[in-house]
């Protein structure tokens, strides 16, 4: 059931994106007088077409990684005498530029529409309060505490850890200082910590922003009960059920759920006996603990069971609703506050600042997009509106090939008054090719690292 929510939630989450994408293009093109031949949702064989009166094929094809729309263009073949008025070739550099851009330029608008439902609907988080500092690290040394609530950082308001975390994501790779502003929990005495940085987490390959400090978010005790049993899993096999709650594991009293993590990921490989209780019931079921690698390469148990979360308490929780035009005016912010976050990422990632082992391909969006489905309507929400932004970013990068390729040449042929040559066109498109191929190689073999 997983596996066909995850693949349902990945085709619905691409063919929205490239569909607004490629409507974007369309539409503009339809505007200032192109012809479009074919509009496709997908590649390879066609499962679908209609004809409009316009003569536009509308496809949907069987390889939902992608799109094209097709226009009249006498580079690609020979037009009739009565459309060539219509051809994308003969329209002015300023009509074709805007056809261009129209394609990311809508997957701008989209992450805007997204969001705005996402703040209508009201935004749910909680305090970003802090539960432990782990002794002699960044954050500890600067004198953060538990207990503390994290309210500024670098100046800008923080009243969740996803905002925290935004802030933080922003000097990975930095020589500099952070500015956090903290106060105790319930207390209005802010004060001021500046924790100073040396190319901070340059060679992580999935970056912990929170645990490269030292912080630990606070989460409330949640008891040992289980709510998911994961397929294949060690679990299963012992024939673990949703809503068990863990007593004791080996006779060692278990009383919340870190106690039941914390043995588990010390007994790798190990046969343990569970003591459960089960309507009403006590039980002890036996089983072998999986061994997996942690981020630093040692060996930890896994048995495949999820917790049921508990209940935030009232103080913490953070209950934000928006009118119709601050929602909006929210909106427009996060959409720029994440394009500039991807930007200066792309950036370090190019200076050698972030590991290009953080790229992901299209494994990890499937598997982002099956979580969010599972998260709710927010999480899913926030998770189209990043993508969106994501698709919008890299396809108006000067790279040849992508729509910011096309939009560079329209800007040279603005400049020198006659388009580049079709030499420099086609050297161009073979360097695209090239960059676009090895990137995909390694967004791909990033992928299959993390799955594997």
């Amino acid at each position: 059931m997983d596996l066909l929510q995850t693949i349902f939630a990945t085709i619905v989450t691409l063919g929205l994106l490239v569909t607004f994408h490629e409507y974007g293009h369309f539409w503009v093109a339809r505007r200032c007088g192109v012809k479009v031949l074919r509009f496709s949702i997908g590649f390879g064989k066609p499962l679908y077409t209609h004809k409009d009166r316009h003569g536009t094929e509308f496809v949907i094809a069987a390889i939902p990684l992608g799109g094209y729309v097709k226009m009249l263009d006498e580079r690609e073949g020979e037009v009739a005498a009565d459309e060539l008025s219509q051809a994308f070739n003969r329209k002015s550099v300023g009509q074709r530029m805007a056809i261009v851009v129209a394609g990311p330029a809508a997957n701008f608008l989209f992450a805007v529409f997204a969001y705005w439902l996402m703040f209508m609907t009201g935004v749910t988080s909680v305090a970003p309060v802090v539960g432990q500092v782990v002794p002699d690290s960044l954050a500890g040394n600067a004198g953060l505490q538990a207990q503390h609530e994290i309210v500024a950082i670098d100046g800008v308001e923080t009243s969740s850890w996803r905002q925290v975390s935004m802030q933080l994501f922003t000097h990975i790779g930095d020589s500099d200082a952070i500015e956090l502003q903290v106060r105790p929990f319930g207390d209005d005495a802010r004060q001021n910590l500046s924790i100073s940085l040396q190319r901070w987490l340059v060679d992580a390959e999935e970056p912990d922003v929170l645990g490269g400090l030292g912080i630990r978010p606070y989460q409330p005790e949640a008891p040992a009960r289980i709510k998911q049993v994961l397929e294949g899993s060690a679990a299963e096999r012992a024939k673990l059920q949703a809503q068990d709650v863990v007593l004791a594991v080996n006779g060692e009293p278990v009383r919340i759920w870190d106690e039941l993590v914390e043995f588990v990921q010390t007994h790798p490989g190990e046969k343990v006996t569970f003591e459960i209780e089960r309507n009403g019931t006590r039980l002890f079921q036996s089983a072998i603990l999986e061994s997996r690698e942690d981020a630093e390469g040692n060996l930890t148990g896994y048995v495949g069971i999820k917790v049921e979360s508990p209940a935030w308490p009232e103080n913490m929780r953070r209950d934000t609703s928006y009118s119709l035009s601050g929602a909006f005016t929210e909106a427009v912010q996060q959409t720029w506050d994440m394009t500039v976050l991807i930007l200066v990422s792309m950036k370090k990632m190019l200076l050698g600042l972030i590991s290009l082992k953080n790229l992901s391909g299209p494994i990890t969006i499937a598997q982002v997009a099956g979580d969010s489905v599972q998260q709710g309507l927010e999480t899913f929400l926030s998770f189209l509106a990043y993508l969106s932004i994501s698709l919008g970013v890299i396809n108006i990068l000067p790279i040849p090939l992508l729509d910011g390729g096309h939009l560079m040449y329209y800007l040279a042929e603005l400049v020198r008054g006659k388009p580049v040559s079709e030499k420099v066109q086609m050297l161009g498109l073979r360097i695209g090719i090239g960059i676009i191929i090895t990137l995909m190689f390694f967004a791909l073999y990033n992928d299959l690292t993390r799955l594997l």
